[in-house]
C-alpha cells in the first residue's frame, strides 16, 4: 500500500510537508509505521494549487524513490502553497511502475491520490473502464486501479448538476465507491476492495477510510485541525492560528496527540471554509 498526505490551510513551504518533519512523507517512503511492509519505494508525486495564478494544479511525479529524488528536495525548498497533496507509492503486484501510474493524477481543477486497492482488478478491470465516458476513458494514461477510480469519479461528478462544491464531491466519492462495490458485487467477487481516496480541487476536499465490510481493516487515516503547521530545522510544530489548518495523512506528521484517527468507513469532508465533518459511508 502507499502514504499520503494532504495540507490546507495558510501558505507554507512544500518541504515543511514533505521533507522536513522527523516523520515526513519521504520518511514514510522507507520507514512507514503502519504498514507491515515499510517501504514504499515505488515512485511519488506532490501537486499543489499556485496562488493565484491557476485553478488547476502543478504535478510533479517521479518513479525513483522519494528519499533519493535530489530533484524533490530542490523544489519542495522553493515552492510555497496554501494546498499540497503528497503521495509515496508501493505498487500492487502486477501494476508496472512508471511515471504515468504514480499519483496526485490530475483533471482540470481536481487532483486525486489512493492508498488501496480493487482486488482482483485484473479480472474486472474490462467490465469497470466500459462504466467511463469516452472522454473519460480517452483522458486516461496509465494502467492502475487508482486512475480508473479517478476517471469514474470525474465521470460521476460531471453529471451531477449545481456548482462545484465540498458536498458535490462528497456526493460524487459516495457514488464512485458504491459503483465499484456494486460492480465486484455483480461479478461475484467476495475480496473486495481497499479505498483511501483523497479528492481536492485547491478549495475543498473528500478524503474516505474505506474497505469492503467483512473483507480487512481499512488502512490508517488521520487528521489534524485547528493549528497552524509549521516546521523549523526538522522539529514541527502546531501553533494558534485564527485561520484554519487541516491536515489529513495516512500516518501523523508529528508526535503530538493533536491526531484524530478516522473511524474505518467514513470520510472526512473539508468545505471551502476548511471546516471538517466526518460522515459514515453508509454502503453495503
Amino acid at each position: 500500500m502507499c502514504r499520503f498526505a494532504l495540507y490546507m490551510g495558510p501558505e507554507i513551504k512544500m518541504g515543511s510537508l514533505v521533507t522536513e518533519p522527523i516523520h515526513s512523507i519521504i520518511v514514510q517512503s522507507y520507514q512507514s509505521e503502519e504498514r507491515e511492509e515499510p517501504l514504499n519505494g515505488d515512485g511519488f508525486g506532490v501537486a499543489w494549487y499556485p496562488p493565484d495564478r491557476s485553478e488547476a494544479p502543478g504535478v510533479f511525479k517521479s518513479v525513483s524513490p522519494a528519499w533519493n529524488n535530489q530533484n524533490l528536495l530542490s523544489l519542495s525548498r522553493v515552492i510555497h502553497s496554501r494546498c499540497i497533496l503528497a503521495h509515496v507509492r508501493a505498487a500492487t503486484r502486477g501494476l508496472p511502475v512508471t511515471e504515468l501510474n504514480c499519483h496526485p493524477f490530475a483533471w482540470e481543477q481536481f487532483s486525486f491520490m489512493h492508498n488501496g486497492r480493487i482486488n482482483e482488478f485484473q479480472t474486472v478491470k474490462r467490465q469497470l473502464l466500459r462504466r467511463l465516458s469516452d472522454s473519460s476513458y480517452a483522458w486516461m494514461q496509465g494502467t492502475t486501479d487508482s486512475e480508473t477510480i479517478f476517471a469514474l469519479f470525474v465521470d460521476i461528478y460531471s453529471s451531477l448538476k449545481g456548482e462545484s462544491s465540498a458536498e458535490k464531491m462528497a456526493t460524487a466519492v459516495l457514488a464512485t465507491i458504491g459503483s465499484i462495490e456494486s460492480l465486484l458485487k455483480s461479478a461475484g467477487h467476495t475480496a473486495g476492495c481497499d479505498l483511501n481516496l483523497v479528492v481536492c480541487d485547491g478549495r475543498s476536499a473528500v478524503v474516505s477510510r474505506y474497505s469492503t465490510e467483512g473483507t480487512m481493516t481499512p488502512n490508517s487515516l488521520y487528521v489534524h485541525t485547528g493549528h497552524r503547521y509549521s516546521c523549523e530545522a526538522g522539529n514541527t510544530k502546531l501553533l494558534p492560528c485564527e485561520e484554519p489548518t487541516v491536515l489529513v495523512a495516512s500516518e501523523p506528521l508529528t508526535p503530538d496527540a493533536s491526531w484524530h484517527l478516522i473511524e474505518p468507513n467514513h470520510i472526512v469532508v473539508v468545505n471551502e471554509l476548511l471546516a471538517t465533518d466526518i460522515r459514515p459511508v453508509g454502503i453495503h
